[in-house]
């Protein structure tokens, strides 16, 4: 067979010579920001040293405030170039995560599109860099056909339907923030050239290996045996030996050497010296430093229409078999679809440690996390492995209900507080989780929900409106305004519209315009809000008094709904995807906070999406690890932060959404990244000092 061609072929205007930057907008004059599309934005001008710069002052009452700047001739062709770049100084006196996003026709965030940032300190400058997606191509110049994953060879955080030459807006904004931001930027641009992958493409497949590892490149951990596979089970069992759980942490990972509280056998939550703490079972104060996704299996990825993607898949009926299953699609090449599947992780476990793995993989486990200094197993983990009384665990809990149907968000649409069917499943799912996990004092306590699409501090009142009249979030809304106004003239005059009847606002889909429906909209939007943390916190308290309630994981909230968790919530809870938290701040009142997931990722070792925040290599993961984590530490309010997750996603995407993230503590293989193992060992030999003096 004829070794794989990969070649870099330069397409400049000049045969090979290098490509001049185009730019895309320098913001001079005639450029007018008046004219630009913004959203939780005020757009103005600033010249420095000559040059124009556009200054960016965003709100944070919208989930992504930004401007849209179009191509001017409708797309602008940069399939000769490298990447897109912008300039960026933060004017504010906090972080900021600047970001852009390069479009093709159809974008949404996750597909036909490309989006990366940049983040900075007060004061500081930086430079956006968007890679553009380079498709390998076969020796015709044609794409190869891939497809069911975020990021793919020969295009770092690339998307697979994402087209060069065909871009017609860039997007600069800021993801969720919770506080406002002032900064400018300048000189957006494209730069490079396009390394455009040619490939023998009868030569090219199979891409991935029998153990679900990229074939064509290797890297320092790469597994190229089942024999190096139990060859680094032995290493590993010497390495965890030398090094145990922190000589200052006792049985739950509480601080040993600290302050000693009252002792209540359960975790509760306490502020001590203007700090909150979590305290665990015997008094001692905690700090949850935890990861998701504990369990071997689940990291299954889609192999319909894809089977000559994989070396050696086995023959049914084979002991490997046992690993296909079926996954169901919510984003991608595969939306709205069933699946069949293989879980190469699990896979790798039978091989690594025997056919009957599942005992002696969550031995190993905890075995690990106390030798990392890990003392949570958290969110969407294997609930057998938290309960086995060995690691404080925390409990997940989802729902079902009928869904508000005017709703939207990217995980679906919102469900109907005031239909009864949403505390009838709330009551059986939490029912079903106490049975295995009330009473457990190992048990932290429980998230409930994830990510929502709360929108901005109206958004799920608009939503009830444009719902049908069957609603009944609908018919409650409509019954609180007819209480309060009595006659439809009045509401009709408040509001600006014109009902002909109670009747006729209930059947209508057309929220109001304009400010005069904004008080009763709001009004609205808390009670929704208040309904659906009061229903599930007395849920909860009714099954397991003893837990806590973590909340529902915030992605994406507004100050409104997060006043309002503060009022119902044990300790509130966010995902938090930046470099830093610092300097966060919560818009409600002065109660704890834990962050649910953050992680960052690289390409150097063999996947090809970094996740949702991007570094250079392992080494630079695992120091921006332990600076997030002690910027957490250093804040009052965080009471542990939890990393996503335990395993790297499947090389070639997962089913649900195609994210295909380097993020892993371990790899494919069940091999530890050496690098962010250090780091975490790092951290929790000094926590709880650093928490407890702030240095």
């Amino acid at each position: 067979m004829k070794t794989l061609i990969l070649t870099l072929a330069l397409m400049g205007a000049l045969g090979g010579m290098a490509m001049a930057d185009m730019t895309l907008y320098d913001f001079e004059d005639p450029f007018d920001p008046a004219a630009i599309r913004t959203t939780d934005v005020t757009a103005s001008t600033l010249t420095v040293q000559g040059d124009r710069w556009l200054v960016m002052d965003t709100g944070h009452a919208e989930p992504w405030p930004g401007i849209v700047l179009p191509a001017p001739e409708g797309a602008w062709d940069l399939s000769g170039f490298g990447q897109v770049e912008l300039d960026v100084v933060n004017l504010g006196d906090n972080r900021v995560n600047a970001m852009i996003r390069v479009d093709n026709p159809g974008a949404d965030g996750a597909r036909h599109c490309v989006q990366v940032g940049v983040d900075l300190g007060p004061g500081e400058s930086g430079t956006i860099v968007a890679p553009l997606p380079s498709m390998p191509r076969d020796e015709n110049g044609e794409p190869l056909n891939l497809f069911g994953m975020r990021g793919y060879p020969g295009a770092p955080k690339g998307f697979s339907d994402f087209d060069p030459a065909n871009v017609t807006q860039i997007l600069v904004f800021v993801p969720t923030p919770n506080e406002d931001h002032r900064f400018r930027v300048n000189d957006l641009r494209a730069t490079g050239e396009r390394a455009a992958i040619a490939v023998n493409a009868a030569e090219f497949f199979p891409l991935i290996d029998e153990f679900g590892q990229y074939r064509r490149r290797d890297w320092p951990g790469k597994t190229h045996s089942e024999d190096e596979l139990r060859q680094a089970l032995d290493r590993e069992t010497a390495e965890l030996a030398a090094a145990p759980r922190p000589a200052s942490w006792n049985e739950w990972g509480g601080w040993a050497d600290g302050p000693r509280l009252e002792a209540t056998g359960f975790f509760r939550t306490e502020k001590v010296d203007g700090k909150w703490w979590l305290v665990d079972p015997s008094g001692c104060l905690f700090i949850s430093h935890g990861v998701d996704c504990v369990g071997g299996w689940g990291d299954n990825t889609p192999i319909d229409e894809r089977e000559h993607w994989y070396v050696g898949l086995p023959e049914e009926g084979a002991p490997l078999a046992r690993y296909y299953g079926e996954g169901w699609a919510l984003h991608g090449h595969y939306a709205g679809r069933t699946v069949r599947t293989f879980d190469f992780g699990a896979a790798n476990l039978h091989r690594k440690y025997g056919p009957e793995w599942e005992a002696a993989f969550a031995d190993r486990t905890h075995e690990r996390l106390a030798s990392w200094g890990v003392n949570t197993i958290a969110n969407w983990s294997d609930l057998e492995i938290g309960r086995m009384g060995r690691t404080p665990y925390v409990a997940t809990i989802g729902f079902s209900g009928r869904l508000l149907e005017g709703s939207e968000g990217y995980w679906g649409q919102f469900r109907d507080v005031f239909d009864p069917s949403f505390e009838e499943s709330l009551l059986g799912s939490v029912r079903w989780n106490g049975e295995r996990t009330a009473g457990d004092p190992w048990c932290l306590g429980y998230f409930v929900d994830n990510e929502l699409g709360w929108g901005d501090e109206t958004a799920l009142a608009v939503a009830t409106l444009r719902s049908p009249a069957d609603q009944p979030a609908k018919r409650v809304f409509v019954e609180d305004l007819r209480a309060q106004y009595g006659d439809i003239g009045d509401l009709n005059a408040a509001w600006g519209v014109e009902h002909d009847s109670w009747e006729a606002l209930l059947e209508s889909n057309e929220p109001p315009e304009g400010d005069g429906a904004r008080a009763d909209l709001l009004a609205f939007n808390r009670k929704t809000a208040e309904t659906y943390f009061r229903k599930i916190r007395d849920a909860v308290k009714s099954v397991a008094p003893n837990q806590l309630y973590l909340g529902c994981r915030f992605a994406w909230v507004n100050d409104l709904v997060a006043e309002v968790a503060a009022e119902y919530c044990d300790v509130v809870s966010y995902n938090l995807y930046t470099r830093s938290v610092a300097d966060f701040r919560f818009p409600g009142p002065d109660v704890p906070l834990i962050i649910g997931e953050f992680h960052f990722g690289a390409l150097d070792r063999g996947m090809f999406h970094t996740g949702l925040v991007s570094v250079e290599s392992q080494q630079a993961r695992a120091d921006l690890y332990r600076e997030y984590v002690r910027g957490m530490l250093r804040h009052p309010q965080f009471v542990g932060c939890h990393w996503f997750k335990y395993r790297d996603e499947s090389t070639t995407g997962r089913p649900l959404d195609e994210e295909n993230y380097q993020i892993g503590f371990i790899d494919i293989c069940d091999t530890p990244y050496p690098e962010t193992i250090e780091a975490l060992r790092d951290v929790s030999r000094t926590m709880y000092e650093l928490r407890a003096t702030g240095e």
